[in-house]
Order: C-alpha cells, then structure tokens, then sequence
C-alpha cells in the first residue's frame, strides 16, 4: 500500500512495539463490548464463527487500536491502522460464544460523550501487514453471548473514529483521545497529558506592614504637668512582631516596638489579692536607674485574682476566621487551624463555640456548638481554606450577630478574631470599623484579636479593634506561641476580672523633678478621663499581671529640662507630703458594672532603694525588658547602656521560668546584636 501523502513519514516501529499496542487496543475493546460500554450485539471473529458485520466490527476495532497507539506515542500507528483496515481477519483471538451462556446483560450510557468531528473518508485498502512470530500469544477473553440487535452509542462514536485523522491532530492528540476514553470508561492515566507540578507559593510580601504607634514619651516637668494617666495594656502583639522579625535575623521596625508590650508578656511573681472581693493588688519599688546615673525607676505592678476552675463561668465564643487569599502561607490559616484546635483542649462541656469565615464574603460556618462535640468543631476548623479578597468589616458585624443572638449574661460571651488585618472589601476604614466595635461593646460582648503573619500585617487596625472593643491583642507566630496565648493562659485570655481599667499617678513636685512613663504611648489619656467611666481602657483578665515604668528625676538631680524663666521656684512641701514621692490611683469596673471603683497607694520616700542589686527580681527584670524595648526604637533616652548590658540585668533576675519565656527573651537579646537593620528585598 502507498503511503498516505497527507500524514507525516512514520519511523519503522518495531515488531514488538507494535503489536503490544495493538494488542493492548484490542483487549480494551473485548472489555468494553462485553461490559456493555461498547456494542454488545457483536462478537470479535473468529474462524469457527466468522462474522456477520465484518467491515464494521473490523474498523470499529482497529480505530480503537488506533486512538490509544496514537496516545502512546508510537508514530507508526497510523500505518498499522491502514493495513489492518484494508486485511480481513487471519487468526482467532476468542473461542466461540457457547450457546448455553446467557445473554449479556447491556448498561445504558453514563454520560453524554463529546461531540467528535465527522470522520474523514477510509484509506484505500491494501495488503496485509505480516504479524511478528515472536509476538506472545494474545490472551483470550471471556465470550460474549449474542443479544438482539440494537443501535449502540458506544459503537457509533468508536467508527467515528476509524479514519485515519488529518495531520493537525497528531500534533496533539492526547486531549482528543482522553475524552473518547472518558466517554468509554477507559482510564484516564495513560491517556492524560503529563503531570505538570503546581508552581510554589509565593514568597511572603515585605515592606507593607501598619503599626500603631505614637510620638516616643518624653520626660516632663512635675512643676507643670505633675499627673500622667494612662489606660492599662495587657496585649503581647508587639513581642510577637519583634520576635517574628529577629528569627528572620533582621530587627523590627520601630513603630512595631511598644515596650509596654514587651514587658507585659511576661508574667510576673507579684502578690495577688486575698479575694475575689479585691480584684488587684498592687505592688510598687523605687530603685536606680540602671542607664542613668542619678536617675530611679518607679515600679508598678498589678495582680489580678486568680479565678479557680469552679468559679470560671462558661463561655460562649465566635471564631472569626480569616479566609482571604492573604492567609494561605502556612504560618497563618494552617497556624490558625493549629491554635483553634489547641484552644478547644481549654473548654468542657459548658462553653460553645461558633464559627464565622470571611474571604470576599462572609459565612456562617459553625453554629453555636458544646465544645463537647469536639470531632464536630475540629472538623469544621480543618474545612476551612484561604482564597480571595478580605471582607473583614462583613466579617465582624456577621460574629458580633451571631455572638449577640446567643448571648447569655452570665457567660463570657466573646467574639475571637484571627487575621493579618489586610481588610480590602467592604468596610475598610479604620475609623469606622472602631466606631462599630465601640457600639457592640456596650451590650456586653468582648474581643480578642490574634494576628498572623508578616509582610502585610495591619497591626494598626487590629490595636484600634482591641482597644475599642473591649478586648486584648496579641501576635501568633509559632505553635509555641499558640500554646502561650490560648492554652497556658487561657484563663487570662478568655475570662476577664476587670474592663476599663486606668491608672494615674500623681508626683509629688517636692520629691520629683521630672518623669517619663516608659511605654504606653498609644494608651495615653486624659487627666480628665481617669474619673469620666464613659471613657474606654483596658482589660485585665483572671490571674493577669500588668506593669508599668516610670523613670523619674529626684529632685535636686541631673534635670533634662531646665528651669523655665517664669516658672515656679517655690521649696519643697513641708509635713506628711514631703514623705511622698507619688500618689497611685486605679480605677476599674466589674464586667458586669458601668460604674467604676477606685485603689490607690502611696509611694514614700523612705521606702527607695539605694542600690540596683536590692531591688525585687521582678522589678529588674522588667526593667530590663524595658531597656531592651528602647533600644530597639534607638535608645534615645538609656546612653549608652547596650544589648550586653541588658543580657547581664536580665540573667541576674531570670529566676523561677518554667515556661522558658526568660531564656527565650536572652536569646532574642542575643539575636538583636547581630540581626541587619534592613530585610532584603526578595529577587
């Protein structure tokens, strides 16, 4: 037979190839009729009953032959589809139906096939092509008992296919073959394109992270503003930032450095109070600075009562999950799932959790559930999956619904957020959103926010929610982390003891100078506030510790400010007063009051230590923490005490860590010293 002019020159297959394909081909056409998915009103031929339908039968098999040798890469299949088209059958393949077998039965379709194009005219037929002796013999099938006549789909789309096709389709005749297979019930494995990996995620963005923060607090003259008042702050978000940014060897941005943080996500040995009927005690200590000579730090510290496991009440919380496109690196959604999940070991029976998802919309995807049916919750957690813009703002109004439609006043009713803030549909402005959350406050429900991530992180936003909605913050960056927050300190975190708690302290101009509050530059109030219960502080949950710093110039010592020409100069105060070096006032409310109460202490001068070394652990290690915030934002007010100088203060009073947060700060002194001040930029 002459060579088809319109199909390319085919390389000599060899004899073994060839037949295996064909073989193969004519295999899958026996299952196929015999199962119903092919004709099953045919038999092949054989010599002891030739066929009635020869020419069909002969072209439908060999077009299968064909498509699938085609599929496999072998060139010369459209040569063996000519010659085998054009030959009648030689040899037997399948012993005879025996009349006793019952017929077949026949299956319908399962599914519509695709649409194939008309099938170009037969080749011309030709001389038969000789079979390799060496070939294997070819396995016999199991017969097929005759059935009446029918017209068969299956039979009609494969003699579509038993002209040899123009040149265009074996450019790429994979996707054609592997939709006829589809349609057939063939399998798809060694009909489909490649397998072409999916590409790798992308790095991390940089560079486009928002902080809060404000102006850095310096000293001020007690002659002129004698009263600082500020809101507490237990959030943690800032020490996670800062460690996130140090294990990647480069140092934090400045703004994303509150020290007041810092120092806060320690928990502190202070003296708690005897009752539940006295909700703090505080604990105060005058000491040496240890970076200014002539200098004293003035020690606050708050203990909040530690509820016992009987006197917690049941709480009632909505997971407000991120699902947006942003959260897909695998320390954010997969971290989320990670924390919810470690959470749920916290709760029993008595508390419920519901679930909010938000991406380009938001959803429902739990409703209130006993934190009992655990595989229930777990499985709902692992469901979700990152993908899509980020309707945060729809996102909180859906929780805060769903929170108050389940409220119960005598529970912990509370809304848990966890996201990287990146809000970029629906409401967005931060204004607005802290409007909102300020309103919801008022009926009772609170908020935690947990960041993840780096590189897009709106830390702003997330302090604007939690400090205007009656909640706390903290940054999520390791499994480790995770435990800490929701875990270890889980009491702390869910079940709060006070709301709107402020402080406000009152120098005595006699015994000071001068002071800075170290830290708290985004928690400052008015000296109005402190008293004004409309205005909004911060939270303070079971067993909680809260400290606060304030470097104070005694007087007669090295001023920072000078004396103003018109300024008062009058003596120091004569009696009791003189004694006094500040006035400590703290004004909270109970969670389930509006009106505040009010504690006060009293810090005197015989009370102040002469030497560092003297003053409690807690305290220097604070201070050292402190120290450790300030310069990171460039050391404008310790001189030149350094990273070394903060190591030797903070192993002196390490102390008791069974949690190995101490040992974990050491090393992030160490890694400041040699971390780069810049993160590259990726290629």
């Amino acid at each position: 037979m002459a060579p088809d002019p319109a199909l390319p020159a085919a390389p000599e297959p060899s004899c073994e190839a060839r037949e295996r394909a064909v073989r193969a081909a004519l295999a899958r056409f026996d299952a196929q009729t015999r199962d119903g998915q092919g004709s099953a009103g045919f038999r092949r031929p054989t010599e002891r009953h030739p066929p009635r339908r020869t020419p069909l039968i002969l072209r439908t098999r060999t077009a299968l032959a064909a498509a699938l040798t085609a599929a496999l890469a072998l060139p010369a299949a459209w040569t063996i589809l000519a010659e085998r088209t054009a030959r009648p059958p030689e040899r037997s393949v399948r012993p005879p139906a025996r009349a006793d077998r019952a017929p077949a039965p026949v299956e319908t379709a399962r599914e519509a096939p695709p649409p194939v194009p008309p099938a170009a005219p037969a080749p011309a037929q030709g001389p038969a092509s000789p079979v390799s002796p060496a070939a294997p013999a070819i396995a016999a099938a199991p017969p097929v008992a005759p059935t009446r006549e029918r017209t068969d789909p299956g039979l009609q789309q494969m003699s579509e296919l038993a002209a040899p096709p123009s040149p265009a389709p074996l450019r790429a005749p994979a996707g054609a073959v592997a939709a006829k297979a589809r349609s057939l019930g063939l399998a798809e494995n060694r009909l489909a394109p490649p397998h072409r990996p999916e590409p790798a995620p992308a790095a991390e963005p940089t560079g486009r992270d928002r902080f809060a923060s404000g102006p850095e607090s310096v000293f001020r003259a007690v002659r002129e503003a004698p009263v600082s008042t500020f809101s507490i702050d237990v959030d943690t978000a800032s020490y996670g930032v800062v460690r996130a940014a140090l294990a990647r060897n480069v140092l934090p941005p400045k703004a994303a450095v509150r020290t007041e943080e810092l120092i806060n996500y320690f928990p502190y040995a202070y003296e708690g109070p005897a009752s539940a009927n006295e909700p703090f005690r505080v604990t105060t200590a005058l000491f040496p600075s240890p970076w200014a000579e002539g200098r004293q730090l003035l020690h606050v510290g708050i203990k909040g009562y530690a509820l016992q496991p009987a006197e917690r009440p049941k709480a009632n919380l909505v997971f407000l999950v991120d699902t947006s496109g942003s959260m897909s690196p695998p320390n954010r959604l997969p971290l989320v799932k990670q924390a919810l999940a470690m959470l749920l070991t916290r709760l029993d029976a008595r508390d419920r959790v519901a679930i909010v998802a938000y991406a380009g919309q938001a959803g429902t995807v739990l409703e209130p559930t006993p934190a009992s049916e655990r595989a229930r919750i777990l499985a709902a957690i692992e469901g979700l999956a990152a993908g899509g813009s980020t309707a945060g703002g729809e996102g909180i109004r859906q929780a805060y619904a769903l929170a108050q439609a389940n409220y119960e006043p005598q529970a912990v009713n509370r809304v848990m957020l966890a996201t990287d803030g990146d809000f970029n549909v629906g409401i967005t402005d931060r204004e607005e959103l802290k409007g909102f959350v300020e309103r919801e406050r008022q009926k009772g429900i609170f908020l935690s926010v947990l960041g993840f991530g780096m590189g897009n992180l709106n830390d702003a936003l997330m302090q604007a929610l939690a400090q205007n909605g009656n909640g706390a913050a903290a940054h999520i960056d390791t499994a480790n982390e995770a435990r800490k927050v929701l875990v270890e300190e889980a009491t702390a975190t869910l079940i709060p003891i006070a709301k709107d708690v402020k402080i406000q302290v009152e120098f005595n101009p006699a015994a000071v100078a001068e002071y800075r509050l170290i830290g708290y530059e985004t928690r400052l109030l008015d000296r109005a506030d402190f008293a004004n219960d409309r205005v909004d502080a911060g939270e303070v949950g079971s067993g909680q510790t809260v400290t606060a710093l304030y470097e104070i110039v005694p007087a007669g010592g090295p001023r920072v400010l000078g004396d103003l020409r018109y300024g008062e100069r009058s003596g120091p105060a004569a009696g009791q007063l003189a004694r006094e070096v500040a006035h400590v006032a703290i004004r909270y409310k109970r969670p389930d009051s509006d009106t505040s109460a009010l504690l006060d202490t009293v810090v005197e001068r015989p009370g102040a230590l002469a030497r560092l070394e003297d003053a409690p652990q807690e305290a220097r290690f604070a201070a050292a923490v402190a120290a450790f915030g300030e310069i990171l934002r460039g050391g404008r007010h310790t001189g030149r005490f350094d990273l070394d100088d903060v190591l030797r203060l903070a192993q002196s009073a390490r102390g008791d860590d069974p949690y190995g947060y101490r040992a974990e700060f050491l090393q992030l002194v160490r890694a400041a010293k040699t971390a780069q001040a810049l993160s590259p930029q990726p290629r």
